[in-house]
């Protein structure tokens, strides 16, 4: 049993069962137990791995997005964000091309929206010689110029589930029984931000709601209606949130969402419409991953970057490659999502 167990357990057994949303929250961030926030969820045995470790070209791709849209937009100062940067890899990518832009990175703050202590110092130090800021939220962000990159992020945030019962709605809540952690339903009511689901659910249909979402969402697009800039959110999900997406990563390996709670990574599928809803700026069309790497050059730049390898090395990269863009792997359940000021030029890669 895992020391987060016996606390959920106390907890339930003075309130009640509590919400899913309630019970990630705790997992990911309590201050003691918590994954982001105990440990490094990136270490050796680390729970995930995302894609700008696994190629640097997703790195080099995104900058020239984000470079391009810079430019496109007269060049201004501005606020370089990234939300959950992880190992700080995708960061350090980005600035290393950035470098290569004329003025870009001189125009440049950037600042990181981590709250793991254990993340931060490896951020530090893959972005050493860089100065860097860090918050905790994204409404933290200074009011200026915006050009972000999310990836992997809005994935662990945490999700409350719901299952149809006629016009209404249960709310799976997590308790306990016999001195294990279980899920069960409360009665069916009627939920408010569910009701255009009706019209697209049947009886027994999960659907999820991310309630930290719309803020986080809000803030960014807010920043970016008011000053201009540019956002890629990269993730895995849909348009529209339709079933039970909850899952629980130790060591790659999937494993019960409720047998250990605070020793694996929790993420559910995103869903890219709810970010839509609460953006107050334009946004472009929803795009598979692999689409958009390929629109950028992702298949010319590894065989420039092949021409330089041999044996397993080359293998590796190929393989990097096929993961990044391939159907069946990362290339289509993987989407990306832009956000732009209304009138200005499109993102590259992405539709709007």
């Amino acid at each position: 049993m895992s020391a987060l167990t016996a606390i959920l357990r106390e907890r339930i057994a003075a309130e009640g069962p509590i919400s899913l949303a309630d019970y990630m929250a705790t997992c990911l961030l309590h201050p003691e137990h918590g994954v982001y926030t105990g440990r490094d969820p990136l270490g050796a045995a680390g729970d995930f791995t995302t894609a700008p470790e696994i190629s640097q070209m997703f790195g080099e791709l995104t900058s020239l997005a984000l470079a391009r849209a810079w430019i496109d937009q007269g060049q201004p100062a501005f606020t370089l964000a990234e939300l959950g940067p992880g190992r700080g890899t995708l960061m350090a990518d980005i600035l290393r091309v950035g470098r290569k832009v004329p003025g870009f990175l001189d125009a440049a703050q950037v600042v990181l929206v981590e709250a793991s202590p254990h993340l931060r110092d490896r951020q530090k130090a893959a972005l050493e010689g860089h100065q860097v800021a860090w918050t905790d939220h994204a409404d933290k962000l200074p009011q200026a110029p915006l050009w972000l990159i999310a990836n992997e992020f809005f994935d662990a945030l945490p999700v409350r589930q719901f299952e149809r019962r006629g016009t209404g709605w249960c709310e799976r809540r997590v308790g306990a029984r016999d001195g294990a952690l279980v899920l069960g339903l409360t009665e069916a009511t009627e939920v408010a931000a569910l009701a255009h689901r009706l019209d697209d659910t049947r009886e027994g249909d999960v659907v999820e709601l991310t309630p930290s979402l719309p803020p986080i969402a809000e803030a960014i697009g807010q920043r970016i209606a008011d000053h201009g800039g540019a956002a890629l959110i990269v993730d895995y999900g849909d348009w529209r949130s339709l079933g039970d997406t909850l899952q629980a990563l130790r060591r790659h390996e999937r494993v019960d969402p409720l047998a250990a709670p605070g020793e694996a990574d929790l993420t559910t599928h995103v869903d890219f419409e709810a970010i839509t809803a609460a953006v107050p700026c334009a946004h472009t069309r929803l795009t598979p991953q692999g689409v958009f790497l390929e629109r950028l050059g992702v298949t010319a730049r590894a065989q420039q970057l092949a021409a330089g390898l041999q044996g397993a090395a080359l293998e590796n990269h190929v393989a990097a490659h096929r993961r990044l863009t391939h159907p069946e792997e990362m290339g289509t359940l993987f989407k990306v999502l832009g956000l732009l000021p209304e009138g200005a030029p499109p993102i590259a890669g992405l539709d709007t």
